[in-house]
């Protein structure tokens, strides 16, 4: 199944949480915090200003993203989690090393 955000709207793919700690513990899934980083997956075509014109989306498909523990809204797809959030929501992109 596709799906394509609108306007400023962008489609995360969550990360799984981690199964086990550093020391090498085993979490059970009720232990597990829910991640607060992703994949983005698809993207809208942006905000269209007052004046008319669209400002185009900074984030691009493939990047891992940062956004808050309660930022947008969750979906599945393919059952698979993923969250549709407005771009003002993602809080930070990971920079690859050069």
């Amino acid at each position: 199944m596709k799906v394509k955000p609108l306007a400023d709207r962008v489609l995360v793919e969550v990360l799984e949480a981690e199964a086990k700690t550093k020391g090498g513990i085993i979490l059970p899934d009720t232990a597990k915090e829910e991640k607060t980083e992703g994949k983005v997956i698809a993207i809208g075509a942006g905000k269209t200003l007052e004046s008319g014109k669209v400002q185009a989306i900074e984030v691009k498909k493939g990047d891992r993203v940062l956004f808050g523990k309660y930022s947008g809204d969750d979906i599945l797809i393919d059952s698979v989690k993923h969250k549709i959030l407005k771009e003002s929501e993602i809080l930070a992109v990971y920079e690859t090393e050069k």
